[in-house]
């Protein structure tokens, strides 16, 4: 979580620096989210959201005990970890590509999120970068292993 809140943090900084012209020091401080309870609970309830988002297009993978719901936000001190079960044939090479692009997916999301409040107009960069992940991720979850014959001689 203190990773997805960092990236966060630095890509709204890093935007909204990029975006100052020397005379919009509101706008651009606005536009930069940090640790202040409200800063941090619109962040804490996007990454949910997002995280909501990606359950619900992972769901094939996922194992489907999870039969209850309610409306809390995740909390800064918890682990995401979402436990897929993939065929036998399943390309296990691409592992950390499907991390990273779930770790994109939810920042990009989160931080158009945070512009649709503070920046607008700043969203549709950070809008595509979430479905570029989400493409990136389809993509990797198809991969499968070449078969293999065996050696045994019949």
């Amino acid at each position: 979580m203190s990773e997805l809140i960092y990236d966060i943090q630095n890509k709204t900084y890093l935007t909204g620096r990029s975006l100052s012209d020397g005379s919009n020091y509101g706008h651009i401080a606005n536009m930069q989210a940090n640790d202040d309870d409200e800063n941090e609970s619109q962040i804490l309830r996007s990454i949910t959201n997002a995280y909501a988002i990606l359950r619900n297009r992972l769901s094939e993978y996922l194992d489907g005990n999870e039969n209850s719901s309610n409306n809390e936000i995740l909390t800064t001190s918890e682990t995401l970890v979402m436990e897929l079960e993939m065929p036998s044939n399943f390309n296990a090479s691409v592992t950390k590509t499907i991390g990273e692009a779930a770790h994109q997916f939810i920042v990009a999301t989160a931080v158009a999120d945070w512009f649709a409040i503070t920046a607008k107009g700043e969203t549709s960069d950070y809008t595509t970068v979430a479905d570029s992940s989400l493409k990136v991720m389809e993509e990797a979850l198809c991969k499968r292993s070449r078969p293999i014959r065996s050696n045994s001689k019949v």
